[in-house]
């Protein structure tokens, strides 16, 4: 039985890059710090480093509730601080009287410098002030380079990390029921939409598992697994609680409050 028999065949690039960073740290005797990764790439870094033996992972994205975080592996003889991690928190000052922001005009000017995702963190929203995490080695490069935000004209300015803007997630849950755990079957119960429908949304790349596009509208869905639909939100599989004397899935659905 080999590693990738635990993981779905679209995740084993990234496992390839997790035993190269493994590797890495094993040979040089020297920690490695990566970009920013979303929960799925941590629970797959945590799986294959773990933290037991000589070789050990620890995740951080400037906050505790982060949802992005960098992971750094490193050898026993390595203590990890917070600093290590060289994360660096932005707040963005525009005119609010005039302008109204929201989360996806932040993320789309990020996008629009040029940069991969991996080098961006949460960004994190309190009523009408936005600040955002980035890697230290991009913080220049950032600063210089963005100046607005949609139709506002902006300032960046670095905040030491205990200022970030405190939030939280809270999930509703209830339960469903599915004749199947395939991605089409469970949007279309969730969703109150019609199997064509949800089928057509996810053929347009509307739809994101565990932060991934997925245009396989038989894609097998697991529990844990986070579910985004372009415009309708975000929803996670709590659990998946085996099936009723009718054969059907009994689902824990968390949609977000």
């Amino acid at each position: 039985m080999t590693i990738y028999q635990h993981f779905r065949p679209e995740e084993h690039e990234f496992i390839d890059k997790v035993l190269g960073w493994k590797q890495i740290v094993e040979s040089q005797y020297a920690p490695k710090l990566t970009d920013f990764l979303d929960p799925r790439e941590q629970k797959i870094v945590q799986s294959i480093v773990g933290n037991h033996g000589e070789i050990s992972v620890s995740f951080f994205g400037g906050t505790e509730q982060a949802e992005r975080k960098r992971a750094l592996i490193f050898p026993e003889y390595f203590s990890p601080e917070e600093g290590d991690f060289n994360l660096i928190l932005f707040e963005v000052t525009y005119p609010k009287k005039f302008i109204v922001l929201e989360h996806r005009n932040v993320l789309g000017s990020l996008m629009g410098l040029g940069l991969r995702r991996e080098k961006y963190g949460d960004i994190l929203a309190d009523g009408d002030c936005f600040q955002f995490f980035v890697t230290n080695e991009i913080k220049d490069y950032v600063k210089m380079n963005l100046d607005q935000i949609g139709r506002a004209s902006i300032t960046l300015e670095e905040k030491p990390l205990h200022e970030a803007v405190q939030t939280k997630e809270i999930w509703r849950e209830r339960m469903i029921t599915t004749s199947s755990l395939r991605l089409d079957t469970i949007l279309s119960s969730f969703t109150h939409q019609s199997r064509q429908k949800v089928q057509n949304q996810i053929k347009s790349g509307l739809v994101k598992v565990n932060w991934t596009t997925v245009e396989e509208t038989s894609f097998e869905c697991d529990e844990g697994d986070v579910i985004s639909v372009r415009g309708i939100g975000r929803s996670r599989i709590m659990s998946v609680n085996g099936k009723t004397k009718k054969e059907k899935w009994r689902i824990t659905i968390g949609t977000m409050n």
